[in-house]
């Protein structure tokens, strides 16, 4: 059963071949479902499991193999040189009535050939018993007939004998292969230590098998003929490296998608983008240049003052754009970044700006707060509840968005607060691309941009635990970040024991700076500006003299341990909640003048006709 050329046998069919002088009887568990590489005539190709499982059987000596499943009953298996057997002379030995090539199911019957195959006389035969899993009902509780046959299995397995055959005199007995979901859907009695059966996981295939099958895909595209080898060569490592943890089944589906869509074999990894997440136009190639070449100044407008964030920001988003920077194997995110510094600095901000220059809505993004995501057990939340437990037909918040909105930003606010355990996700998301819903369905995160924000680094523990300030606005920035850059390393590599995610986010940890009096000076006009505009768009016209309005400024700058935000709440309480006041009892709509303020627990202003 071994290959004399380079194509990779896969492991489980090793095994098999391996043991089939030693054993009666086999289950095969895992991948059972995929199909499997086969070799024929030096042309490897994607087979289902009972077709390689027959070939190899009759390779290794069975004259014939049988295969049997719950609803279709017994049938031979064709040859591997496609020669029809001759079923009659089989079936009649096991005293199996044929119509029309198959003969009935049920597990009487089962019992009853069991018997017959193990004791028969002559060349060996083996027995492929496919869906064993739905032979029963209920494990803990077997039912008469259920319990007969597996019993009648297990005294077979023992009283099997293996008779030499062939010019090497090889012992091969009358095989009997079991195909099962998982090893336990068996009695435990009959496969646990039972000497004479053997237990074969048949593993996802890997990238050796993957590599194997890709030729005979790609030579089988659109303007795969005209191609030169050069293209075809880097077309069957593209689709290698973009289908990391896909199926056979998934590569086929991927040559046929591609082929009824017209996708030329140059272009596979979008065949494979399009099998992964169902869209057909690859947004991220749609996106405007001109619409992120000036963007700077559009972003730097909402966030002030963080012009090493914005910079870095939009290296990102063109890096995702144009997908420079190495391909993303196993269908990595199209970008990660890690936002940290002080609150109210705009770290969301930036997120919602990126959001509205890709999408043209601020909205459009996915958020998540990790700070509703501190249990043990929330992340069944984002993926959805295990089989059997409440909520297990509703799916994950996060896996649902990601399958409707695969072009996305995905924002994961204050990111410290969630639980360790949802951590090893944001593994899987960075590493892999992908993660598996509680109902099993693989969701990929290959079209999604990932931010994180944290205020990881702004605050420490003293050596009696007290928390003390690890950065403060009075030091330069490039202490601040290289502060704050430490304290995550160490939060990171210390105390979650988690380096592997650090290593993931790589240099893409973006520390944005206090807001400094100028930044803050800023910030205060145009949040003026901006609440005049309000008012005005509401009917009423406001204007502010320089008095009130510097008055105004001390007020909301002369404390930024909030950063901007500090200083939105400080407007809304001195100028926002009182100009209201005021101009709800005001029986015109302006033009109105506020000439002063008066700050205490309640503010009040001087306003006058501007007239």
């Amino acid at each position: 059963m071994e290959s004399d050329g380079n194509y990779p046998k896969p492991r489980w069919l090793r095994d098999l071949g391996r043991f089939l002088p030693l054993k009666s009887q086999f289950v095969l568990t895992g991948n059972i479902r995929d199909l499997q590489t086969h070799e024929l005539g030096g042309i490897v190709t994607a087979t289902p499991l009972n077709t390689v499982l027959g070939a190899a059987l009759s390779e290794s000596g069975y004259a014939d193999v049988l295969y049997y499943d719950p609803i279709g009953g017994f049938r031979v298996l064709e040859r591997p040189d496609g020669a029809a057997s001759d079923a009659a002379p089989v079936f009649n030995s096991l005293g199996l009535t044929a119509v029309n090539g198959a003969a009935a199911a049920g597990p009487d019957l089962l019992a009853a050939t069991l018997e017959r195959l193990v004791h028969r006389d002559g060349p060996p035969i083996a027995l492929i018993a496919d869906f064993a899993s739905r032979l029963i009902i209920r494990n803990d509780a077997l039912s008469p007939a259920e319990h007969q046959l597996f019993t009648r299995a297990l005294v077979l397995s023992q009283t099997a004998r293996a008779r030499p055959l062939g010019p090497n005199r090889a012992p091969l007995f009358n095989t009997v292969v079991w195909i099962l979901d998982k090893e336990g859907d068996l009695p435990d009695w009959l496969t646990i230590d039972n000497p004479r059966l053997r237990h074969i996981p048949v593993s996802n295939p890997d990238r050796g098998a993957r590599r194997a099958l890709a030729p005979s895909l790609v030579r089988s595209l659109p303007g795969a003929r005209e191609a030169a080898a050069e293209i075809l060569r880097a077309a069957e490592s593209d689709l290698v490296d973009n289908t990391e943890g896909l199926l056979l089944m998934d590569l086929n589906a991927i040559a046929q998608l591609a082929r009824s869509e017209g996708v030329a074999v140059g272009d596979i990894g979008d065949a494979v983008r399009r099998y992964k997440v169902g869209v057909t136009d690859d947004a991220w190639r749609k996106i405007e240049r001109g619409k992120i070449r000036a963007a700077s100044n559009f972003v730097a407008r909402r966030v002030i003052g963080q012009d090493h964030a914005v910079t870095h920001m939009l290296d990102i988003v063109k890096r995702a754009a144009t997908g420079v920077g190495g391909t993303r194997r196993g269908g990595r995110p199209r970008g990660v970044a890690f936002l940290a510094g002080p609150t109210g600095v705009g770290k969301t901000e930036l997120a919602k700006t990126i959001t509205e220059l890709l999408f043209g809505d601020e909205t459009a993004y996915i958020r998540f707060d990790m700070s509703e995501f501190s249990a043990e057990h929330a992340d069944q939340r984002l993926i959805g509840a295990p089989p059997g437990y409440v909520g297990y037909d509703v799916g994950g918040e996060l896996t649902n968005a990601i399958r409707e909105k695969p072009f996305a930003v995905v924002l994961f606010d204050e990111i410290e607060k969630a639980h360790p355990r949802i951590l090893d996700k944001f593994l899987q998301i960075l590493d892999d691309g992908v993660l598996t819903s509680g109902r099993g369905d693989r969701v990929y995160f290959s079209e999604a941009l990932i931010v994180f924000t944290s205020n990881l680094g702004i605050y420490t523990t003293d050596g009696a635990g007290a928390r003390i300030a690890n950065v403060t606005p009075d030091q330069p920035y490039e202490e601040v970040q290289a502060k704050v850059r430490d304290e995550i390393d160490a939060h990171f590599k210390l105390v979650l024991n988690r380096p592997e995610i650090l290593n993931r986010i790589g240099e893409n940890i973006i520390v944005f700076d206090f807001i400094r009096p100028a930044v803050a000076e800023q910030i205060f006009d145009g949040m003026i500006a901006n609440v005049l505009k309000d008012a005005a768009t509401s009917g009423y016209q406001v204007s502010i003299m320089p008095e009130a309005r510097q008055a105004l400024r001390e007020l909301c700058v002369a404390d930024l341990s909030n950063g901007g935000r500090g200083v939105r709440n400080k407007i809304e309480a001195h100028l926002i909640n009182p100009l209201a006041r005021a101009l709800f009892d005001m029986e015109s709509k302006g033009p109105f003048v506020i000439r002063s303020l008066s700050a205490g627990a309640i503010t009040t202003l001087l306003i006058e006709d501007g007239l």
